[in-house]
């Protein structure tokens, strides 16, 4: 019987079950597949996840990024810059990993390649089944991503928004000239009710498009007409790009919807915890994983009953921001031209 349990070890499940380890609880992590593994994402992490990372993390980073060049349906840019940082651009197979390594320095248990089966809650505990066997504890957490298992199985009636995304990583020998470096390209305009990056990395681009509003989307396609007008891409081949769901922030419904109940939580993508502008969740997955770790360890030395402390952070710490985020998302892509 372990203490925690936490399926997916994606930065939200790493960082939670980093944090309880190191408290001092006994933690096993569940990972579906073997670390390095290919994330489809574009990589981009907001520059306030320094206030949450050890500064050591900064080692696999691919690229700072100090510039932004905007742009609508590959024309009309302009271009803004900070002396200080906007956000960092990692590979996910490296920063997954890297994160997972935490987790075990810290003493959690780790078993890849052994994705939960099933997962069932009880007033005594929990128990999460897979191919090798059953493993019980006193506390589960789903970090298993937009599809998660533990969100289907434990949260009923819990459905949030799940958008479409595109994306690649194609290898260049360097940087292109209409790109520069340190600078990343956003096109609001060419993809209807969401928006077109190209991310530099090391020896690579992460391309790829996010639809977010309106109806009849074809990811796809949008893809294929960004990657043809882009002029940071021009001469580069571009291969096909994997599809894969990005689950937004839910608005006033999602808000409604608990993200515990007696003995499980969610965080990151499971619990629908990414911004409604840019689609981005890794820094809200780390976010909200050091949230839930704190509200476990009050639970398990039994300073508090239950694990409601955890809704209530997040209501109180990313609802907020993300209904601002919601009314700037609104008027960005129903008017991106303006």
């Amino acid at each position: 019987m372990y203490d925690v349990i936490v399926v997916g070890l994606g930065p939200g499940g790493a960082t939670v079950a980093t944090h309880l380890a190191r408290a001092g609880f006994s933690v096993l992590g569940l990972e579906g597949k073997t670390h390095p593994r290919y994330k489809v994402c574009g990589g981009g992490l907001s520059a306030r996840i320094d206030r949450l990372l050890d500064p050591d993390y900064r080692a696999v980073v691919e690229d700072t990024i100090q510039r932004v060049r905007f742009q609508f349906a590959g024309a009309e840019a302009f271009e803004i810059a900070s002396p200080d940082p906007i956000a960092y651009m990692v590979m996910r197979a490296r920063f997954d990993e890297f994160l997972a390594g935490k987790a075990r320095e810290a003493g959690a248990q780790v078993h890849e390649n052994e994705p939960a089966l099933a997962v069932r809650e009880d007033a005594g505990g929990v128990e999460v089944e897979t191919e090798r066997g059953r493993y019980g504890a006193r506390i589960l957490v789903g970090a298993d991503g937009a599809n998660s298992l533990v969100a289907r199985s434990l949260f009923p009636g819990r459905r949030g928004r799940l958008w479409g995304a595109v994306e690649c990583e194609v290898g260049v020998p360097q940087i292109p000239p209409g790109l520069g470096a340190g600078a990343i390209a956003l096109d609001i305009g060419v993809v209807p009710g969401g928006y077109a990056w190209v991310f530099p990395k090391a020896g690579r681009l992460s391309v790829g498009i996010a639809e977010f509003y309106g109806s009849g989307r074809n990811p796809k396609r949008s893809y294929e007409r960004f990657v043809r007008g882009e002029p940071a891409l021009a001469g580069i081949e571009v291969p096909c790009g994997m599809g894969h769901p990005i689950p937004l922030y839910g608005g006033a419904e999602g808000e409604r919807m608990p993200l515990t109940t007696n003995r499980a939580l969610l965080v990151g993508d499971a619990a629908h915890l990414v911004d409604p502008v840019l689609g981005e969740g890794i820094y809200y997955a780390v976010l909200s994983g050091t949230m839930a770790a704190a509200c476990i360890a009050d639970r398990l030395r039994r300073v508090t009953p239950d694990l409601l402390a955890y809704d209530a952070h997040v209501a109180g710490e990313l609802y907020p921001e993300f209904r601002v985020a919601a009314r700037m998302a609104w008027t960005l892509y129903r008017f991106p031209q303006i």
